[in-house]
């Protein structure tokens, strides 16, 4: 494709166009508008620019970049071929997209350096003739790219399994937090009743929102967060949010209706002060108001609190006259998960031949009864007996 064209091509782009905001391809489109104008010192500069974008990008030329972008391109069109949908014209404008990318990373870097060399002056063309050249190729297909969005996907779901919620925005979480169950310890009764419950959300059933409720350290937050490593779970995605953005969860939950994925909106640590009232907000979204939660979405939470909204005892000796309605729509909360799991404390025996465990991995070389006799004066310094207790015992000794 001749220069001029392919410039032109490049800058009425339709189904991939929020590409077109990359630093990447930015520089490209200036690089072909001043080599085909003939502007030999702006094409040298943007040249240059080109070549940085491509290396800042970790890409070996513009056709390697363009395959990574295509795969997770939040656009219209892949997203409607993600969900089975028809987009008017969508198929059109994303075959000739297609052609104009395969076409820009064709283009031969040796010949093109040249071109440019030959619009500079006889004192220019040395550094020309210096610059760095780029890798051509791949082309890009439309069935294959299609079936790739069937299978994975679009946009960001596709290409990360975790996100935090913060300030309205999803920010991806590259290298998640996400604990094998062989290294959880304890409550398998209860991650199992956790472990169901997501299974049948991957499977397209209907499900509970999920309250893990109970003592500090028990592994309640890791039980949600070991999720992501269950076997055939490459569909599933982990959202935290954030206390001060449960206002905004109408907004996430809206936006992921129609995704392949299977979502599951983590709310960890939640409690509520008595006048603060959010917690209205994610009262509406448990039970279900005007507008339903999609299928593939769930609510899993922990909380230190059965009830999640703090309360005085002002609160049951005050003057107002539906003080017991009042009481119990904030104590109603956790009532509105369907499924609720307590992680309490565990009892002496429990904690005791876990910290023998520990010791055993640790290579601690102790009798028992010292290493169990140290292990409950530890426990009577420190609050509640739980893995995180025994753990940093065990740490306490090596």
């Amino acid at each position: 494709m001749e220069l001029t064209s392919l410039y032109y091509r490049l800058r009425s782009l339709t189904a991939y166009r929020p590409l077109l905001e990359q630093p990447v391809l930015r520089s490209a489109v200036s690089l072909l508008d001043h080599l085909s104008g003939g502007a030999g010192e702006p094409a040298l500069d943007a040249w240059a620019e080109f070549c940085f974008q491509l290396e800042k990008a970790g890409a070996e030329g513009p056709g390697s970049w363009l395959l990574e972008q295509l795969r997770y391109c939040d656009a219209p069109w892949p997203r409607a071929v993600e969900s089975g949908c028809s987009l008017p014209g969508g198929e059109l404008s994303a075959r000739r997209d297609l052609e104009t990318f395969s076409a820009l990373s064709a283009l031969d870097s040796a010949s093109l350096r040249q071109t440019l060399a030959a619009l500079l002056p006889p004192e220019g063309r040395a550094a020309a003739e210096e610059l760095p050249l780029w890798t051509s190729g791949p082309a890009f297909d439309f069935d294959t790219l299609s079936n790739w969005y069937r299978s994975h996907g679009a946009g960001p779901f596709a290409r990360y399994r975790a996100f935090l919620w913060e300030d309205g925005q999803l920010l991806p979480v590259p290298r998640p937090d996400a604990p094998g169950s062989e290294t959880l310890m304890g409550y398998r009764l209860q991650r199992a009743q956790v472990e169901a419950n997501t299974r049948a959300l991957l499977a397209g059933r209907l499900v509970n929102n999920v309250l893990l409720f109970g003592d500090s350290g028990t592994g309640k937050s890791a039980t949600v967060k070991s999720l992501l490593s269950l076997p055939d779970s490459g569909d599933l995605r982990l959202i935290e949010i954030e206390k001060n953005s449960v206002a905004q969860m109408p907004q996430l939950i809206r936006s992921l209706g129609g995704r392949r994925q299977k979502f599951i909106l983590f709310i960890d640590d939640l409690a509520f002060d008595q006048d603060d009232r959010t917690y209205g907000v994610l009262k509406t979204i448990l039970e279900g108001g005007l507008e339903p939660r999609p299928a593939n979405v769930a609510i899993y939470a922990t909380s230190n609190r059965r009830n999640l909204v703090r309360q005085t005892f002002s609160d049951r000796e005050g003057d107002e006259v539906d003080r017991g309605e009042t009481i119990q729509e904030k104590t109603a909360l956790a009532d509105r998960f369907g499924l609720r799991i307590p992680y309490l404390g565990l009892a002496k025996a429990e904690y005791l031949s876990l910290v023998e465990r520990l010791a055993a991995q640790a290579d601690i070389q102790m009798p028992q009864e010292e290493l169990f006799a140290r292990a409950v004066r530890w426990d009577a310094r420190h609050p509640g007996r739980s893995p995180r207790t025994a753990q940093q015992f065990i740490a306490s000794l090596a």
